[in-house]
C-alpha cells in the first residue's frame, strides 16, 4: 500500500522565498516597479540628513547663497519624497495582493483537484485554517507591513553608506556600540521564534478543527448530551492555544531591547562626535548629519525589529501554504500512478471493470482485496453487504475517486488512471449517500455539474426523469433550498444530485445508498426516476432497501471486502 500524502503541522521554513519563487514568477514585473519606487523613495529619506549638515555647515559659515540652496534642495526633496512615498505604497499593495489572490486561488483548486484520499486525511478545520487563515494573514501582511519593511531594509542600508562616506571612524563607533548587542538581540529571538510562531498556528489549527467537527456533529452531541465531555476537549485544546500565543508574545518582546541599545549608542555618538569636532578633525554639520541619519539608522532597526514577529508569522503562513501546494501536487501525482501519460479520450459508453482491486485506509486497514467485477454498458447491477464490508469504498475505486493499491479499473479498456479527469468526469458519476448543497435555489445546485446546463436542460432532464410533479410541488428551479439546502430532506437531496447526474449524462452512475433512511414515498418517486435512465446508462446501486434492490437484475454481494456472490435477482 502507498503511504499517503500528509502535511506537516510544523512545515520547514528554510529558503521559504525560493520555494515561493514558482509563484511570484508571474507577478515579477510588477514587484520589481514596487521596489524599484519603494528603493527611490527611501534614498530620498537618507537624503535629508546630508542636505540638513550642509545648511549647518552654511549657516555657521555665514554662506547665505548656501543656505538657500540647502533649504530649496530639502522643500523639492519633502515633495519628491511624499509622491515617491505614495505611489510605492500604492504599487507595493497593488502587486502583493495579486500575489496573495493567485495563491488563495491555487490552493482552492489544488483542493478541489486533491484526491479524496488525501481530503479524507486530514481534518478539515486544518485544510480550512490553512486556505483561509494562512492567506488572510498574508493578505494582512501585505497590506500593513510588507512596505513598512521593503522602506526599512532600504533605509538602512542607505544611511549606512551615508555615514561611512562622512566619517568612517565615526561610523565605527556607532555600529560598535549598536550592532553586536543587537544582533545579540535578535539571534535570541530568532533561535525560539520558529517554534513558537510553529507552535501557534499549529495550535490554532486544531482549535480550529475542534471546531469545525463541532458544527458537524453538533446534533449528536445534543441528543447523547456528550456535549460537556466534547467542551472539555475544546477548553484543553484552547487551553493549548492560549499557551502558545502567550510563548509567541514573549519570545516577540525580546525584540523590545533594541531600543535601550539604540539610547547607548547615541550617547557614544554625541560623546565622540564633541571629542572630534573639540579636536577638528569633523566639522559640526558632520554631527548633524550623524545624529539625524543616526536615527534613521536607529528607527530602520526598530521597524525591522518591531517586524520581525510579522515577519516570522507571515513566513510561517507562507511555509503552511507552500506545503499544502506542494503535499496536494504530489498527492494528486501519486494518486495517477504510474501511467505514462493521458491517453486520449476513450469512448462516451464503455464497460467498466476492475480487476483485482485491492484498498487499504491510512491506518492500515484493509478494506477492499483481491475485488474482480464487470459492468456492460446498460448493465443495472445493486451491490449489498454489511455495514463495513467495503461498499462505499468500492463505488469511490469505481468512480476513479479513490486510486486502487492494486489492480486496475478500466473503463472501455482503458485504465482510469490514464483518462483525463475532465472526460473521467463526464463517463463515470458518484452520487453519494449525503448530496451537498450550496445555498441558493434549486437550478444554482443543479448548475455544479462541469457541463453548466442551461435551464431548457434543466427542464428537460426533470421530465425524463419524471419529476415534474416533485419540482413544481417544491415551487420550481427558482425554489430556495436554504442553508446548505436545508429545507430539502435527505431524499429530496439525493433527487437533486440524480438530477445532477441526469445533466452529466454519464456511461456509468454510481448510486450509494441513494434510497437508505428516506421515507417510502420519497424512495419511490426515486426509484422510478432511475427507471428513466437511458437503457444505454450502466447503473450501479448500493442499496439496503429491499425495493430497490428487487427492481435491479443483478446483484453483488460483499463481505469484508471480498465479492462473495454474484447472481441475477429473481423477484
Amino acid at each position: 500500500m502507498a503511504e499517503p500524502v500528509l502535511l506537516d503541522d510544523r512545515p520547514d521554513e528554510r529558503r521559504v522565498l525560493r520555494r515561493a519563487a514558482p509563484y511570484l514568477r508571474p507577478h515579477r514585473r510588477a514587484l520589481i516597479v514596487a521596489l524599484a519606487v519603494g528603493l527611490a523613495d527611501s534614498a530620498a529619506l537618507v537624503a535629508v540628513a546630508p542636505l540638513v549638515g550642509r545648511a549647518t555647515d552654511a549657516l555657521l559659515a555665514e554662506d547665505r547663497g548656501g543656505l538657500l540652496v540647502a533649504a530649496g534642495a530639502l522643500v523639492a526633496l519633502a515633495v519628491v519624497q511624499l509622491g515617491l512615498a505614495r505611489a510605492g505604497e500604492l504599487l507595493l499593495a497593488k502587486a502583493g495582493e495579486s500575489v496573495v489572490r493567485s495563491l488563495r486561488e491555487r490552493c482552492v483548486e489544488n483542493l478541489a483537484a486533491a484526491p479524496l484520499r488525501f481530503l479524507e486525511s486530514h481534518r478539515t478545520g486544518d485544510l480550512l485554517r490553512r486556505t483561509t487563515g494562512e492567506v488572510a494573514a498574508l493578505a494582512s501582511f501585505v497590506r500593513m507591513h510588507l512596505r513598512n519593511l521593503v522602506s526599512a531594509t532600504a533605509t538602512l542600508v542607505f544611511t549606512l553608506v551615508v555615514l561611512f562616506g562622512y566619517s568612517w571612524q565615526l561610523a565605527l563607533v556607532q555600529l560598535a556600540v549598536f550592532v553586536p548587542p543587537a544582533v545579540l538581540v535578535m539571534r535570541w529571538f530568532q533561535r525560539d521564534a520558529p517554534g513558537a510562531f510553529g507552535g501557534k498556528a499549529t495550535a490554532e489549527a486544531a482549535v480550529a478543527a475542534t471546531f469545525s467537527e463541532t458544527l458537524n456533529v453538533r446534533e449528536a452531541l445534543q441528543s447523547a448530551r456528550g456535549l460537556p465531555g466534547w467542551m472539555r476537549r475544546f477548553h484543553r485544546e484552547n487551553d493549548v492555544a492560549v499557551g502558545a500565543a502567550r510563548r509567541a508574545v514573549r519570545v516577540e518582546n525580546r525584540i523590545d531591547l533594541v531600543s535601550l541599545i539604540e539610547g547607548l549608542a547615541m550617547v557614544a555618538l554625541l560623546l565622540f562626535g564633541g571629542w572630534s569636532v573639540a579636536r577638528g578633525s569633523i566639522g559640526v554639520g558632520t554631527v548633524v548629519v550623524f545624529v539625524l541619519a543616526g536615527r534613521n539608522l536607529f528607527d530602520s532597526f526598530s521597524d525591522i525589529s518591531q517586524l520581525v514577529g510579522h515577519v516570522q508569522t507571515a513566513r510561517t503562513g507562507l511555509a503552511r501554504l507552500l506545503d499544502l501546494l506542494s503535499a496536494t501536487d504530489r498527492a494528486q501525482r501519486e494518486e495517477a500512478g504510474d501511467a505514462e501519460g493521458a491517453a486520449s479520450a476513450p469512448p462516451r459508453r464503455g464497460e467498466l471493470s476492475c480487476e483485482g482491486v485491492g484498498y487499504a485506509y491510512h491506518d492500515g486497514s484493509q478494506v477492499l482485496s483481491d475485488v474482480s467485477l464487470e459492468f456492460p454498458v446498460g448493465d443495472r447491477t445493486g451491490i449489498v453487504g454489511e455495514t463495513g464490508s467495503g461498499k462505499t469504498t468500492l463505488s469511490k475505486v469505481l468512480c476513479g475517486l479513490y486510486a486502487p493499491d492494486r489492480g486496475t479499473v478500466r473503463f472501455a479498456g482503458v485504465d482510469l488512471r490514464e483518462i483525463p479527469e475532465s472526460e473521467l468526469r463526464r463517463r463515470v458519476v458518484l452520487v453519494p449517500q449525503e448530496v451537498r448543497m450550496v445555498t441558493g435555489t434549486i437550478a444554482r445546485n443543479l448548475e455544479l455539474v462541469r457541463s453548466a446546463p442551461d435551464r431548457a436542460a434543466m427542464e428537460r432532464a426533470v421530465r425524463e426523469l419524471g419529476l415534474e410533479d416533485w419540482i413544481r410541488d417544491l415551487g420550481g428551479l427558482d425554489a430556495e433550498v436554504g442553508v446548505r439546502g436545508g429545507r430539502l430532506s435527505a431524499g429530496e437531496r439525493q433527487i437533486v444530485g440524480l438530477l445532477r447526474a441526469a445533466l452529466a449524462d454519464p456511461s456509468v452512475l454510481v448510486l450509494d445508498e441513494a434510497t437508505a433512511d428516506i421515507d417510502p414515498v420519497t424512495a419511490s418517486r426515486l426509484e422510478h426516476a432511475l427507471d428513466g435512465m437511458s437503457e444505454d446508462r450502466t447503473l450501479i446501486v448500493i442499496a439496503h432497501r429491499p425495493a430497490t434492490i428487487a427492481r435491479l437484475p443483478r446483484v453483488i454481494s460483499l463481505d469484508r471486502g471480498r465479492v462473495i456472490k454474484q447472481m441475477a435477482h429473481t423477484s
